[in-house]
């Protein structure tokens, strides 16, 4: 391995280059020395390794320098100042980030792969050759795997499969891309690789002749067009075709395209017109017709692919390009370095560090790493689609994306400023949704006050959701600040708590311990736009009070008389009592009392959900029971409402409430993540007959898809 790195180095260098090159190889084997792989193997063998992929990949000098260095500042006794008075600052940066991203330690699994994701984006951006440094490091680990334990090699797996195969993807190096995935499938699915690599040999044998026949005839359409190509058969990858068997429920024998036929030639005009002769000889597969040509994907790969059935009915893939698509197709973003003596400006080079920007942009308005992951992921893993400005500009979207997403991904001012859109030159609704192919123009008005909450509902790319969290939170403070006091008080006192009791000096330094927030407006400011949730500061507020204020007495004994409220609490008399907002008790409920500290004794519902939060609190819950006259004052009870349709909710609600002379106190209604309307209502009402009489009138509309009252689903 060391003998053919040094052989790659004489072959593919020159001059200071080579000289370099050579002296970090000897640096590298010498600060290495002794050390072992759990192969048993020279450590040594593995820097060679990873050096040997980038010089394959054409990478410049530098990068593959600090490819044979990349482990000596944390695997041997070199230090930074060592790298930097030999081989310079630009090789030790790109040493030290690379460094770097193995550096850190975290809390649990889903912590651990948040951060890598964004310590990797943010290595990216400062210089991209690091990742891609990365990725041939993670490349020569997995191609020797099997020295690992089993738990190991699954992790490790997992890892490569989650992270780095859709980043490999995204910068369009499908070389190192299609290795590591038929790797995984190795080890996270070994019997399905076994069987694969089995029948495919055998399969791809049988069908020797059959390709052979395909490109002879390919040949023959150059040769009468005169147009210069090559024309090959190339067997596609295991985990390819293992999604798509999954995906479509399919037997191997059921899998015809195990081999795509592959045509390079010269120019942009030759692939139109390769294209054009072929199905003129052989009939397309309708739908299997793909132009990145003239709409490139997002990682800038281009090619004409199709689908065709032979005259004997055998169907079989086509993929056609130039030789320079071709290069791109295969090194992706290292072709800038590899063929950048042909190129004044590599614009795609250009593209590819631009989204690599916008991602690490996105951190302003997401409130974690979790979330972070998640919406790369969403971004990674998304079909593609790829409309067009008016100017014929391509703008690749995730799929069922909107015009909203698309005016965000203009720029975010236009995303703010978005009053309607145009598709097709027509007028649309800011949710429909696109197609691939549509000429999409965004109106914007000066006058646009900004982004509406209900847009995070349209939204499909992480990067528009991003965009718009970011101008509440910078643009909405002091509606921020009420709108999260609101929320947390609204919530505290369904809990059957009020926040200006559970919200001290001494409760709100434990909440800022926590999550740095320098004063109780910044907390607020932080619920209202979400960047951290109700229940997460509650959750602080709340334990603090419980163990931290003085329990008050629990009063035994006393004459057990109803107090104005028309409840009787037995064992106490003369303390205030109040209803639980949680889930609004009302006359004919099974009731229960809780003694709160220095506000009475608060009264729950004995189903209500809160009261089992509660039993813990020894002997401050107490039994209850209603006066014979609390059934004529006016309570309140809360209800909630299902349906496909907002308006026929609503009118069920009014109609029924109406009818049995009721009030509507308060109303909200809402979307829930199956895009079904979600009503909830306060009703006054004098007892238990009324809200069971209003929940069964309801519940006969067969519009209806539920309905419930609050504090009991």
């Amino acid at each position: 391995m060391s003998t053919t790195a040094l052989q790659m180095i004489y072959d593919n260098y020159t001059g200071a280059d080579r000289e370099m090159l050579i002296r970090a190889y000897h640096y590298a084997e010498q600060a290495h020395s002794g050390q072992k792989r759990a192969s048993g193997e020279a450590y040594f063998i593995h820097p060679c390794a990873v050096a040997k992929i980038l010089m394959e990949l054409g990478l410049d000098s530098a990068t593959v320098a600090a490819a044979f260095l990349h482990d000596v500042i944390e695997d041997t006794p070199v230090t930074e100042e060592d790298i930097r008075t030999n081989f310079g600052e630009e090789i030790l940066e790109l040493v030290s980030g690379v460094t770097k991203l193995d550096k850190i330690v975290f809390k649990s699994r889903e912590e651990e792969e948040a951060e890598n994701f964004r310590k990797i984006f943010v290595a990216m951006a400062k210089d991209i050759r690091v990742i891609i440094i990365k990725l041939a490091d993670r490349l020569h680990n997995m191609r020797s795997l099997n020295f690992l334990s089993k738990e190991r090699q699954v992790k490790m797996a997992q890892e490569t499969l989650d992270i780095y195969t859709p980043l490999a993807g995204r910068l369009g190096i499908s070389q190192i891309k299609c290795e590591l995935e038929d790797l995984c499938l190795k080890y996270l699915e070994p019997e399905a690789y076994e069987f694969l690599v089995e029948n495919i040999h055998q399969k791809l044998y049988e069908r020797h002749n059959f390709v052979d026949f395909v490109v002879k005839e390919i040949k023959n359409i150059l040769d009468e067009s005169k147009i210069e190509g090559e024309v090959f058969g190339r067997p596609k990858h295991f985990y390819s075709i293992y999604k798509k068997m999954k995906a479509q429920n399919k037997t191997l024998d059921q899998i015809y395209d195990l081999t795509a036929v592959r045509v390079i030639v010269g120019t942009v005009d030759e692939c139109y017109e390769v294209f054009g002769k072929i199905h003129k000889k052989w009939k397309p597969i309708p739908g299997r017709i793909k132009d990145y040509i003239a709409t490139p994907k997002a990682n800038m790969y281009q090619s004409l692919h199709t689908t065709v059935v032979t005259n004997f009915g055998q169907p079989f893939e086509i993929q056609i390009r130039t030789f320079e698509m071709h290069r791109t197709a295969e090194f992706g973003i290292a072709a800038h370095w590899k063929y950048k003596e042909k190129k004044s400006e590599d614009t795609s080079f250009t593209e590819r560090l631009s989204w690599i920007r916008e991602v690490l942009d996105w951190e302003g308005g997401l409130k974690d790493s979790k979330e972070f992951m998640q919406s790369l992921k969403t971004e990674l893993y998304s079909n593609e689609l790829l409309v067009f400005t008016p100017k014929g500009k391509v703008i690749s979207l995730p799929k069922d994306a909107t015009p909203i997403d698309f005016a965000y991904a203009i720029h975010s001012e236009i995303g703010n400023r978005c009053t309607g859109a145009r598709v097709n030159g027509k007028i649309v609704p800011l949710n429909s949704v696109l197609q691939t192919g549509d000429v999409v123009e965004v109106l914007t008005s000066t006058a646009s006050k900004g982004p509406s909450w209900d847009w995070l509902k349209i939204v499909k790319s992480s990067s528009a959701r991003a965009k718009i969290k970011q101008f509440f939170k910078r643009e909405m403070k002091d509606e921020n600040i009420k709108l999260g006091k609101s929320m947390l008080e609204s919530e505290a006192k369904r809990r059957g708590y009020s926040l200006s009791d559970i919200l001290t000096e001494e409760s709100f330094a434990k909440v800022s311990e926590k999550f740095s927030f320098s004063n109780q407006d910044e907390m607020f400011a932080s619920v209202g736009y979400g960047a951290v949730t109700v229940n997460q500061v509650l959750f602080k507020l709340i334990d603090f009070y419980k163990k931290e204020i003085p329990k008050q007495p629990v009063y035994h004994g006393g004459d057990e008389r109803a107090d104005s409220s028309g409840v009787i609490v037995k064992g106490m008399s003369g303390l205030l009592t109040r209803f639980a907002g949680c889930c609004n008790p009302v006359p004919g409920d099974e009731i229960v009392g809780f003694v709160s500290r220095g506000r009475g004794v608060v009264i729950h519902r004995a189903d209500c959900p809160n009261v089992k939060n509660l039993e813990q609190e020894q002997g401050r819950i107490l039994p209850a029971s209603w006066s014979d006259g609390a059934s004529s004052g006016r309570f309140v009870a809360g209800i909630v409402i299902k349906a496909k349709d907002q308006g026929v909710a609503l009118s069920v609600l009014t109609s029924v409430v109406s009818d049995m002379r009721l009030m509507i106190t308060s109303v909200n209604s809402r979307f829930d993540k199956n895009k079904d309307a979600v009503i909830e209502a306060n009703i006054r009402l004098n007892g238990k007959e009324d809200i069971d009489l209003l929940i069964k009138k309801i519940r006969a509309d067969e519009r209806i898809t539920e309905v419930f009252r609050t504090a009991t689903k």
